[in-house]
């Protein structure tokens, strides 16, 4: 591989953290947080949505943050060549 594919790929998979970082503090200080008294607003089976992302929701999006990365960065892998199949 050579040094510029090297740094391509480096700073593809940073822009891919920090975009899964900004997802995962929107999601649990934001809205856990931040919005509560907003979403608060809002009822999801009988709980509050502000209660609801600060007990469960930043936990569901946590996971699907961690299946998305994998799933980004095999493909990523696939297309610098670095790929382990």
């Amino acid at each position: 591989m050579s040094s510029n594919n090297r740094l391509a790929y480096w700073r593809a998979n940073l822009r891919l953290v920090a975009a899964c970082l900004v997802v995962w503090f929107t999601c649990s200080y934001g809205f856990g947080v931040l919005l509560v008294d907003e979403l608060n607003q809002v009822r999801i089976g009988g709980f509050q949505l502000g209660f609801w992302f600060a007990q469960q929701g930043s936990i569901y999006i946590f996971v699907a943050l961690i299946f998305f990365y994998a799933w980004r960065m095999n493909r990523m892998d696939q297309q610098f060549d670095v790929h382990e199949d």
